[in-house]
């Protein structure tokens, strides 16, 4: 596996941030966006609007919540500055997560293999670039009684074991962890 590749901010046309908590990583954690996305729908599109929405008066959010957010389609956008704290609709305080946003709304509509393949492989990559063990890994689900977020179709996914089996390979194979 080579190195992730991510789509900067400036693709998609991100306002500047404003200032906000800075944390330390220390798990990883996984949401979905929660609307209708296909693969043939303009994502960069879609993480301005959930921007513009996080940052404007009924939010009033430093910048998109996720650090990382990934397409149908596979294709992983460069969210918030990762040692920034996110910020999130529900009780749980996101401090010292790593936030991983699916694009879609995973309680409805099947997960894309292209998204999935991304997921992991981005999983992978944060847990060796910020040394977050792949213990940490959960979901949004694990934190909040107030969500079914990620949706039950990628949280299948998580529960059965196959995300945590397919990124320990990935650790293996690659980077001999």
């Amino acid at each position: 596996m080579r190195e992730v590749s991510i789509i900067p901010r400036t693709e998609w046309k991100a306002a500047a941030p404003r200032s906000y908590a800075k944390h330390d990583l220390v798990r990883i954690t996984v949401h979905h966006e929660g609307t209708r996305l296909l693969p043939t729908d303009d994502a960069a599109r879609k993480i301005k609007g959930i921007q513009t929405w996080g940052m404007g008066p009924d939010r009033n959010w430093a910048d998109v919540p996720y650090h990382f957010l990934i397409a149908p389609d596979g294709k992983i956008y460069e969210g918030r500055d990762v040692y920034t704290a996110g910020e999130t609709n529900t009780e749980y305080d996101p401090t010292g997560h790593l936030l991983i946003c699916c694009l879609g709304n995973y309680e409805e509509q099947e997960v894309p293999e292209e998204q999935l393949t991304s997921l992991i492989r981005m999983i992978a990559w944060c847990s060796k670039t910020y040394k977050i063990p792949v213990e940490t890994l959960a979901t949004h689900r694990d934190y909040s009684r107030q969500t079914s977020c990620p949706g039950k179709n990628l949280y299948l996914y998580f529960t059965n074991g196959y995300i945590n089996k397919e990124v320990k390979k990935l650790l293996r194979q690659v980077y001999g962890l």
